[in-house]
């Protein structure tokens, strides 16, 4: 059964930094996608980051290209999202999320992930 589990929300004065940690637990695959969302309220949901376990490859929306950087220790199983220059409109719930497997790269932007977290809340002031 495959678990994720976020943790490493808060609030943070714009300009600051936080990383978000993602326990993933029931994978034993490699070829396939993991990523980061986000959902303010009364928005819609948005992909801020993703990686393609094996090979590493990682993408990211002009939005946060620069400041966000997702990434996975193996050995620990564990996703990272390290935000840097945080910015009020970075406010939202994030999620960390997973697709089946095997999936190809293109899952990473333009597939389905099927398997999601409970979510941790990011609050930047201004």
């Amino acid at each position: 059964q495959v678990q994720l589990v976020e943790s490493g929300g808060g609030s943070v004065q714009a300009g600051g930094s936080l990383r978000l940690s993602c326990a993933a637990s029931g994978f034993t695959y490699s070829n396939h996608c993991m990523g980061w969302f986000r959902q303010a309220p009364g928005q819609g949901r948005e992909r801020v980051a993703a990686i393609y376990i094996g090979s590493g490859d990682t993408y990211y929306p002009d939005s946060v290209e620069g400041r966000f950087t997702i990434s996975r220790d193996n050995a620990k199983n564990t996703l990272y999202l390290q935000m840097n220059s945080l910015k009020p409109e970075d406010t939202a719930m994030y999620y960390c999320a997973a697709t089946a497997a095997p999936s190809i790269r293109t899952t990473c932007t333009q597939g389905a992930y099927l398997y999601w977290g409970q979510g941790t809340q990011v609050t930047v002031s201004s």
